[in-house]
């Protein structure tokens, strides 16, 4: 078992996300032994978009209206222009990023993505990235704009466009690595139960 199969990602997104944005992520992820769940709108099959046309489906796994916050560790938001503009006027999609962003856990977005984030009300004070013409809308919503690969702040990585994907992927590995340390330092510092110390000293 790799370290980081007991790891669940969530991947919410719907017709039109940029092919690459959900799909390299999304391999990156299970090659780290992650479980992954792409979350949407809708059931069925969602289909993306390549570069400048309609591309490969993929199974949707539950409506982002049944998904449960708690369930997940991580969020990714992949890009595309007309993926993020549909989910951002979709109630249910931007109450399960608010709620999500509520837990601290680790939320990715590339490209478009961040437009998400602003309906939620999840970016003043944030350092990130976008595709630049997100630049002023972040700006306005009170982020602090950066023209990087990957921007990392508090919860938050961000990256512009499909060419920084390696380094989109990379941190949210990283990110979810982490948070297995974390979690497993902590499991080491737990007070022993009762039971289980009366197990040892029997064994002993």
């Amino acid at each position: 078992m790799t370290k980081l199969a007991d790891k669940m990602v969530a991947i919410l997104a719907t017709d039109g996300f940029e092919q690459s944005e959900l799909f390299e992520p999304l391999k990156a992820l299970k090659d780290a032994g992650v479980k992954v769940k792409i979350l949407s709108l809708k059931a069925g099959q969602i289909k993306g978009w390549d570069e400048k046309d309609w591309g490969k489906e993929i199974a949707v796994d539950m409506k982002v209206e049944d998904a449960k916050v708690d369930d997940f560790d991580a969020l990714v938001l992949p890009g595309g222009v007309i993926n993020p503009d549909a989910l951002r006027i979709n109630k249910e999609a931007v109450g399960f990023i608010q709620k999500f962003g509520a837990t601290g856990k680790t939320i990715a977005a590339i490209c478009h993505g961040p437009w998400t984030l602003i309906e939620a009300d999840l970016v003043e004070g944030v350092t990130m990235t976008s595709w630049p013409s997100l630049k002023m809308d972040l700006t306005n919503a009170g982020a602090k704009w950066v023209d990087k690969q990957v921007a990392i702040d508090k919860q938050f990585i961000t990256s512009r466009n499909p060419k920084d994907l390696p380094a989109f992927n990379q941190a949210l590995i990283d990110a979810l690595s982490k948070s297995q340390a974390v979690a497993t330092e902590a499991s080491a510092k737990k007070p022993m139960s009762k039971e289980d110390s009366d197990k040892n000293q029997v064994r002993s």
